[in-house]
């Protein structure tokens, strides 16, 4: 059965990892039409492809049931392009202006004068950007500061943090609120009435 791309919300690049993915070249680079290019004669349906597009942008239909409801989600989809462009809590990093360097934390967050809302990150805590809450929404309407921090273990026993993510909010440089763990979107409301109860 077929691969299918949700273009309306895929980069269209070269560096496609499903590309570098795919052991039978179903997937691969058009470089005269600047876009990817999908021949289903070579898919085996392996679904290798699936689980590492950072987007969750490629499908495999296993039925032609599963064709017909993937089609439709993809044509009933509201997101465009530029929703990759945001940052959101527990997703990769995407703005360099966001990200504080582990040995700059003292200087440019402990020090600053005013309320600093600091998401402690690695690499496995990092989810897809769909399955994440944009730092706009969470933060709308309070004057906070936000940035985003790589950490290692020293960091994580220094605040005593034991799930990653972990929003950790500091008023002048004093620790005054923490939430641990992942949100996804149907928890926003959850996680909102959290930054509420530390930011009032």
């Amino acid at each position: 059965m077929p691969v299918l791309i949700n273009f309306k919300i895929c980069d269209n690049a070269e560096e496609c990892n499903g590309i570098a993915s795919c052991p039978t070249g179903a997937l691969s680079w058009d470089s005269k039409k600047k876009t990817i290019k999908i021949d289903n004669s070579k898919c085996v349906s392996c679904g290798v492809c699936v689980p590492v597009c950072m987007v969750n942008a490629i499908h495999v239909a296993k039925t032609k049931n599963d064709y017909d409801k993937i089609k439709k989600e993809i044509n009933a989809d509201p997101r465009k392009i530029s929703d990759l462009f945001i940052d959101r809590y527990g997703a990769q990093p995407l703005h360099k202006a966001f990200l504080t360097a582990q040995e700059k934390f003292d200087v440019e967050i402990l020090k600053y004068h005013g309320m600093v809302a600091v998401e402690f990150f690695d690499g496995d805590s990092i989810k897809c950007l769909y399955k994440s809450i944009p730092i706009k929404d969470l933060f709308e309407g309070f004057n906070s500061r936000y940035r985003k921090v790589a950490v290692d273990e020293s960091m994580l026993v220094r605040f005593s943090i034991k799930q990653l993510p972990a929003l950790l909010f500091f008023n002048s440089g004093n620790l005054v609120g923490k939430i641990e763990g992942h949100f996804e979107p149907e928890k926003k409301a959850e996680i909102d009435s959290k930054i509420k109860s530390i930011l009032k």
